[in-house]
């Protein structure tokens, strides 16, 4: 939830989300989330993160999921790029051997996922 906005992730995402965002907002680091709109060509979603801002994680699932530590590092990276946290499937990290720079998903013929996820870990946001 952001300020009145609830944004759900798949659980697997989730998990590795929170570890990336406890450990900047522990160290007291101000960043930018962002991450594509499921539905939109081309359109997304951005959130200012501050450690006085406070965070609700929620998971649907019954065990947590197993973290996978290249796409952790990738998302780490992005979260300490100019570009903030962004938000990137696993098979991208999975896909990228040498690190890039971060930077939001856009056309797929440009080298960009069009989506966050894989379909079967979606992202969706709603006002509440």
């Amino acid at each position: 939830m952001y300020k009145g906005m609830i944004v759900d992730f798949d659980d697997r995402i989730l998990a590795h989300l929170q570890v990336v965002i406890v450990q900047k907002l522990r160290r007291g680091e101000s960043f930018l989330l962002s991450w594509p709109n499921v539905g939109d060509a081309g359109g997304h979603s951005s959130a200012w993160l501050h450690p006085s801002i406070p965070l609700y994680f929620r998971f649907c699932g019954g065990h947590a999921p197993s973290i996978n530590q290249q796409w952790l590092n990738c998302l780490s990276e992005s979260a300490n790029s100019s570009a903030g946290l962004v938000v990137t499937c696993e098979e991208e990290a999975l896909l990228d051997a040498v690190p890039r720079r971060a930077s939001l998903p856009h056309r797929h013929r440009e080298g960009y996922l069009v989506h966050a996820a894989p379909a079967s870990q979606e992202t969706t946001a709603r006002q509440d």
